[in-house]
């Protein structure tokens, strides 16, 4: 090897193509891309720039080096495999953060090392050959000179494949969008490889680290001396003259609050701050409708539900979950999108309308903001008792500091919430622990993330499964399907207990109930949901189809066929509970309002009334016969790209404390 300069200097770009190939061949369907040519072409300067980190130094200390570098990178994409394996996503360098916890997964990890050996070993092949044959290796010092020449040529390098990279293709997912002005670590790794993903999401992570860190506070609301309030009147002139209403026409309400964007936008002098100012103030608010303070003053109960999805509404198999769906509101058209960081981001979706950010727990950094427009911080100050419970450990994605943050007295496994240790835990035993703490005092809020639908589905690992075995045994599925069923029956039995306690309370006519997934179960594989649904499902919409349970006893029946996600949730409660919130404040609307449908997706995919777009291959599908043109498509992509970048930036800036703090 020491008598082969250039073979040495290939050895790491050759070995990192090596990894990224089998990465891709075990994670995507298409392999033989533009990012494989990406992958290819960024893999040369970061394997130059390792050669020269191993050879700079005594032939011994290159040896350790060279030895230690192998090891990690064996780590590295083995690692992110199995991750991707089991949590249908890549794990960001924010993962470390709370890998702590991770040790819970260790049967779900060993069982895809099982299923994935193949890959495993071949990830596992140049350490294994290392080893046998490290005596052999030798690696000479190189000169100061050549270590120059050989750095200088790979930023030359990096920097003539970052331009073309810029300048290489247009459209809503294109490279230059995605290398620059987003993070989405799947797509990210699909166009330019893991390590380059990873150097991407290192400077995610520290660009807005101190976003704020100017010369100057940005003006806050309260700093305003002369508040521009907004007038229904000039909104309502805004009406008439946008939808062409008659002169004569009732004065119409809008959830918005007295924010003054204009003299805020005028006095800031940071230009992120202004520039939010200036879009939110653009913003058109949704109308109250007839639904607006429909349950005003009642109690509410919102639960976000693991791994919940409609295959498992069973008249027979879960008749108490199938009742809520037929007897509330019927949201047809309901999707529940994957956000790729962690899977705390879909509870984060539901509790804030705010989209995740990439590459970091948005819910975790939530924690020290200001959140104004959580049903938990806005009942509160209607004098609710406002309580939220987890059935798993209590710190578990830092729901003890969000939580509480969102204005909830919080309780898990280990602060209070003395439920049976097991895995996954029982929601019914939860229920029957909790409930007393709150139904006699009304009017009460309280808030559950469950986990007894949680992965891995089957019999021998999962306490859940395996305790409703019998009740899934002659069903005609695999045994992962019935796992699942086995799974959300005790969910089922959770909402009975709950819901036969506040009829015997005779308040569950005064108690509104809301149930949403964080995410579909992608602890089974696509063929075992299909299984499931009962036909071949489509993978990039459909899969993420969900559910959206909203019901009250007594209430009458609604069907809702507005396409409706996820993201809409908030506001459509705080609309129902007749609370004072700014719709233009939030990047979901009113599903009952007369608001324009929009679904976004993690890749910048969407769906609206008229289309579906697929932003990895630019198709589009009209819906029902309807046609779109550019102008269409282009106004949407513009609306979903809005929505991100701002979402974004409520975060990083803690922008509700700007505008709404005391």
């Amino acid at each position: 090897m020491e008598n082969n300069k250039i073979a040495k200097i290939l050895f790491f770009p050759a070995l990192i193509i090596y990894y990224e190939t089998i990465l891709k061949i075990s994670t995507y369907d298409t392999v033989l891309n533009v990012g494989y040519i990406f992958m290819f072409l960024f893999s040369l300067p970061i394997g130059i720039l390792l050669y020269l980190f191993a050879s700079g130094f005594k032939e011994k200390v290159n040896k350790i080096i060279f030895m230690v570098i192998i090891f990690i990178l064996t780590f590295f994409y083995g690692a992110q495999l199995l991750y991707f394996k089991i949590f249908s996503t890549f794990a960001s360098l924010y993962f470390l953060i709370g890998a702590k916890k991770a040790t819970q997964f260790l049967n779900v990890l060993l069982s895809e090392i099982k299923s994935n050996i193949l890959m495993v070993l071949l990830i596992l092949l140049p350490l294994v050959l290392l080893l046998f044959y490290h005596k052999k290796i030798k690696l000479l010092k190189t000169s100061k000179k050549n270590i120059l020449i050989g750095l200088l040529i790979a930023v030359l390098m990096q920097f003539s494949i970052a331009v073309t990279v810029m300048n290489f293709d247009s459209g809503m997912l294109s490279s230059s969008y995605l290398y620059s002005e987003t993070f989405l670590v799947v797509d990210s790794i699909d166009r330019f490889g893991l390590l380059t993903t990873a150097r991407l999401d290192l400077k995610n992570i520290l660009k807005n680290s101190n976003v704020l860190a100017s010369e100057t506070k940005p003006i806050k609301a309260s700093d305003v001396e002369e508040n521009a309030k907004i007038k229904e009147v000039e909104l309502n002139e805004e009406v008439k003259e946008n939808e062409k209403v008659k002169e004569n026409v009732e004065t119409i309400k809008f959830h918005l609050m007295d924010i003054p964007f204009n003299e805020m936008a005028e006095l800031e002098q940071n230009n992120e701050i202004k520039e939010m100012h200036e879009y939110f103030k653009s913003v058109e608010p949704t109308k109250e409708n007839k639904y607006t303070g429909m349950y005003k003053g009642k109690n509410l109960i919102m639960i976000t539900a693991e791994s919940f999805s409609p295959y498992a509404v069973n008249k027979e198999l879960t008749p108490t979950l199938y009742k809520m769906q037929e007897e509330g509101f019927k949201f047809t058209d309901f999707y529940t999108p994957l956000w790729g960081v962690s899977t705390t981001d879909g509870e984060y979706v539901a509790c804030t309308s705010l989209l995740p950010k990439a590459g970091i727990w948005s819910f975790y950094k939530s924690a020290n903001n200001y959140m104004p427009f959580s049903m938990g911080n806005q009942l509160k100050e209607l004098g609710y008792e406002t309580n939220a419970y987890h059935n798993h450990y209590y710190d578990y994605y830092y729901r003890n500091e969000t939580h509480p943050n969102m204005g909830y007295t919080y309780k898990g496994l280990g602060n209070g919430l003395d439920v049976t240790e097991t895995w996954p835990e029982s929601d019914l035993e939860m229920m029957e622990l909790t409930v007393p703490e709150y139904i006699d005092s009304q009017p009460f809020h309280t808030y559950y993330m469950t986990v007894s639908g949680h992965l891995q589905y089957n019999f021998p690992g999962n306490y859940i499964a395996h305790k409703n075995k019998s009740l899934v045994d002659k069903l005609p599925y695999s045994d992962s399907v019935k796992a699942y069923l086995a799974c959300n029956i005790e969910f089922d039995r959770a909402m009975e207990k709950l819901i036969n306690s506040l009829e015997e309370a005779g308040i569950a006519e005064d108690t509104l109930i809301a149930i949403s997934p964080d995410h579909y179960p992608y602890g089974l594989t696509e063929s075992e949901i299909s299984e499931l649904a009962g036909h071949e499902i489509e993978s990039c919409f459909e899969i993420y189809k969900g559910i959206f349970i909203l019901w009250s006893k007594g209430m009458d029946s609604v069907e809702i066929n507005k396409t409706c996600s996820s993201l809409d949730i908030l506001p459509t409660i705080s609309n129902l509970m007749g609370v004072e919130y700014d719709s233009r404040l939030m990047m979901g609307t009113d599903i009952l309002s007369d608001s324009e449908p929009l679904v976004m997706f993690l890749d910048r995919s969407w769906v609206t009334d008229k289309a579906f777009f697929n932003a990895e291959t630019g198709e589009i599908i009209t819906r029902d016969g309807q046609s779109v043109d550019e102008s269409y498509i282009e106004n949407v992509e513009v609306k979903v790209k809005n929505k991100f970048k701002y979402a974004t930036r409520i975060l990083d800036n803690n922008y509700y404390d700007i505008v709404l703090g005391k």
